[in-house]
């Protein structure tokens, strides 16, 4: 097999990953997003219906899948976002640096436009997502010892 075309496939099969990682990008936007409101309504309404449930052992049950299930979410935005970001940064490049070597600026400023628009995105994602997750863990640490605190 020629090394050239071996290489010709490998650039056209990253080519080809650029437009899901946008619109992947995006539903995580989104989804971040959602998280951000679930969270705000979780601080003030959900975490105090667990704290006033009165069978115990159901609630402490129903309370570590819930919190299970909420941090499992926001640890995957928090990582996938950067990672999303970082592809999206590197496979534009990649034409970007043929462009200058051709001349055309037009198509490098396009591709250095999704490489940097890409990052901060990915970046952003994964900072609220960061930031929802350290907020949860504090209030579910916080709702357990109220649970942990009811006499059985």
């Amino acid at each position: 097999m020629d090394y050239g075309m071996l290489l010709g496939w490998l650039h056209q099969f990253v080519a080809l990953l650029l437009y899901p990682v946008i619109i992947t990008l995006a539903i995580a936007l989104m989804a971040t997003l959602w998280e951000l409101g679930m969270a705000s309504c979780e601080r003030l309404s959900t975490l105090r219906q667990f704290e006033r449930v009165q069978q115990l052992a159901s609630a402490k049950h129903q309370f570590q899948r819930h919190a299970t299930k909420r941090l499992e979410r926001v640890d995957l935005l928090a990582r996938s976002g950067p990672i999303l970001g970082l592809m999206g940064t590197l496979i534009p490049l990649g034409p970007g640096l043929t462009a200058l070597g051709t001349g055309n600026i037009d198509i490098l400023a396009t591709a250095l436009t999704v490489a940097f628009d890409t990052t901060v995105v990915g970046l952003l994602i994964g900072l609220v997502a960061y930031t929802i997750g350290r907020l949860r863990r504090r209030w579910y640490e916080q709702t357990w010892q109220a649970l942990s605190d009811v006499p059985e």
